[in-house]
């Protein structure tokens, strides 16, 4: 299906005031042209919801609306819809806020509409990377985003426009992930990640240094160090470091290193199942050994188990130091100016993690009560979200007309923004920062095409010939195709219905027959094999039986010309029956062709009398014509004329055909 798409202006719906940190309450078509344009007189909805009762026609128009993520990091949740198709990217929640405030505007969306949700972490049906699926005409498929293990970038196609969602992802390579793939083609919209706006990270090899150092320092001064950090993603990559750098560093044997994560215990598992997931780098480690068999690091399973009697490294969940473990320990050891606390991934606004960062002097516990932050506090970002040079570079690579920014916070993205337009200044990209509930629209008028198949494809046709076949509509393509095709290329299978009608009749069955041989060319009597009874076939098409003294049946197979024919001779028989009384069955069943024949050559010698005055019968049977002294024989069986004059020859002949033609029985094509 070839698509033209004609891109408008993108417009924002404007978000409401009122949105807060709230709980969610036969076709024939010409060769020279085989496109045809859908179009709808839908008008837009003034709300994302839509009635379960009711069809939307949207039409061409692509609505975006960020239900999280919306100039703000964290709770990603995009709704889209397009061509009453309806798509929900991921469904997150934000670390800042506590209990339902923390999930995205679901009450400005009904779910039960929702064809797919996407979602570019953990999924609840895996598909592989690539593997195009199909769901209620949605066709997607993902890449490798690189920020996690199994974490994907979603293509979603609907009618030929093709919407890119980023998720989260990375182009950088570190130690066991590989990084964030580029798509083969450039998608009409792509919505992207803004998290770290203009930033640019620091380069691997430094920041693994300070971060060692700091660890290493901390150690040897006799203080422990906390690293509060998810656990999925850069907790794997953190412990490689730690367990790499303990090997090479035997003066750090006796101080231990714990992380302390159910569930970061249990995703070694899944790490160790999925080393050709990753990296080159990791994937010939593990040809010698599991890289994830740690020697120098052991799990923590709750603080209870913990005994702190020595200098230690311990890792600990959740990343933000909200709650959890990670909380825990800092209230334990900020007091102590030994100790340290190194935050290695962003960190969300509102987050005791993003507090720490600037250093207070005091910090509230968990209990209420109020504490001394004396431990240091070092930031060292191993955060695996893009940076400005990796989404810059992504996007030039791509070059879709279309940028949505999302997951950001309101001034990054806008610096963002701002270098952006002026990277793409050459270009007609358009870049938009939609808040949350901000409606995006876009309209595509696109021009769908019909691809013929089968017997029908098999010749090419002339310019100006007419095609005629089925139309079949899957999903937003259409094909044309011979009926015999129908099951070769669908789903969908060919049936014929025959038809049966009773009709009162109580009169002789021979004036049924004469009369539809005045009518018709062919009319076949026989006799029906089971039932003898006799029947005659008009047609080869439908099948008239004297079904008992008072009663037709007709039977035919359905098509336009049968049931044409059979409407003809339902009228014929009532018209017939309502003649009844002033009818004389005898006269008429004794009217023979011979009478007919004598009866249409009055009929045509008046035409032909009329038309040319002197008409006379010959000797040899013909017709002599004498019009102002020319004259012309007419061979009334062939049609032949002979006459000197070739303009009252060609006159003369024309003439009887046209008559003949009238008074014969009308012929049916079969066609």
């Amino acid at each position: 299906m070839n698509l033209r798409a004609d891109f408008t202006s993108p417009s924002i719906s404007p978000a409401g005031s009122n949105y807060s940190n709230r709980p969610c309450k036969h076709l024939q078509s010409s060769v020279q042209d085989l496109g045809f344009r859908m179009a709808s007189t839908g008008q837009p909805q003034s709300t994302l919801k839509r009635p379960s009762s009711a069809v939307n026609r949207e039409g061409d128009k692509l609505i975006i609306t960020p239900l999280g993520a919306g100039n703000e990091v964290g709770r990603s949740c995009v709704y889209m819809s397009f061509k009453g198709k309806t798509v929900l990217f991921d469904c997150g929640i934000h670390p800042a806020y506590p209990g339902m405030a923390a999930l995205p505007y679901f009450d400005e969306i009904d779910p039960s509409t929702i064809d797919v949700l996407l979602i570019t972490h953990i999924s609840a049906q895996v598909v592989d990377f690539h593997q195009t699926m199909e769901v209620n005409d949605i066709h997607f498929w993902c890449y490798t985003a690189g920020l996690v293990l199994g974490a994907a970038m979603f293509m979603v196609d609907i009618a030929g426009v093709r919407v890119l969602y980023t998720g989260d992802y990375s182009r950088e390579e570190d130690r066991h992930l590989r990084a964030a793939e580029t798509p083969e083609f450039s998608p009409d919209i792509c919505i992207i990640e803004s998290t770290y706006g203009v930033q640019l990270h620091m380069p691997r090899q430094i920041r693994e240094k300070l971060f060692t150092d700091v660890i290493h320092s901390t150690l040897m001064q006799g203080g422990r160090v906390l690293i509060p950090a998810f656990a999925l993603g850069r907790a794997q990559e953190l412990l490689l470091i730690l367990e790499e750098y303990w090997s090479n560093h035997p003066e750090l044997a006796n101080f231990p290193i714990y992380y302390a994560s159910p569930l970061a215990r249990k995703c070694m598992a899944v790490y160790q199942a999925y080393i050709n997931s990753m990296n080159e780098r990791i994937r010939n480690q593990f040809a010698s050994s599991d890289p994830f068999n740690f020697k120098h690091i052991s799990s923590l399973n709750s603080i209870e188990d913990f005994t702190d009697n020595k200098p230690c490294v311990v890792m600990a969940s959740p990343g933000s130091l909200q709650s959890g473990l990670s909380r825990q320990l800092f209230d334990k050891w900020c007091s102590d100016k030994k100790n340290a606390c190194v935050i290695p991934g962003y960190v969300v606004e509102g987050t005791l993690a993003k507090t720490i960062i600037n250093e207070p002097k005091e910090v509230t516990l968990q209990n209420g009560l109020s504490a001394p932050l004396n431990m240091q506090v070092h930031y060292i970002s191993f955060s695996a979200h893009a940076d400005y040079a990796q989404t810059s570079t992504f996007l030039k690579e791509l070059m879709p007309p279309n940028i949505i920014l999302v997951h950001g916070e309101a001034n990054e993205m806008g610096r963002l923004k701002q270098k952006l337009t002026s990277l793409f200044a050459d270009g007609n990209t358009k870049i938009i920062t939609p808040k949350n509930c901000q409606s995006v629209e876009m309209h595509f008028n696109s021009e769908k095409m019909a691809k013929t198949v089968g017997k029908l494809a098999e010749k090419t046709p002339e310019v100006g010939e007419i095609v005629s076949g089925l139309l079949v509509k899957k999903g937003f393509t259409y094909q044309i195709m011979a009926p015999d095709d129908l099951h070769v290329f669908s789903q969908l299978s060919t049936a014929n219905v025959t038809q049966r009608i009773t009709i009162p009749y109580s009169g002789a069955f021979a004036v049924i027959q004469h009369r539809l041989k005045q009518i018709y060319e062919s009319v076949e009597p026989s006799t029906d094999e089971e039932s003898g009874v006799p029947s005659l076939r008009v047609h080869e098409r439908v099948t008239v039986k004297q079904e008992s003294e008072n009663h037709l049946s007709l039977h035919w197979t359905a098509d336009p010309i049968s049931d044409m024919v059979s409407d003809s001779i339902v009228a014929l028989v009532l018209n017939a029956s309502r003649e009844m009384p002033k009818v004389s069955v005898e006269s008429e069943t004794l009217m023979n062709e011979e009478e007919d024949a004598k009866k249409a050559e009055k009929i045509v010698h008046a035409l032909l009398v009329s038309l040319f005055g002197d008409v006379k019968f010959g000797n040899d049977g013909k017709l002599v014509i004498n019009v102002d002294g020319n004259v012309a024989n007419l061979d009334k069986q062939t049609g032949d004329v002979e006459c000197e004059n070739e303009g009252l020859k060609e006159r003369v002949r024309t003439a009887y055909r046209r008559i003949r033609s009238a008074v014969k029985p009308i012929p049916l094509s079969s066609a």
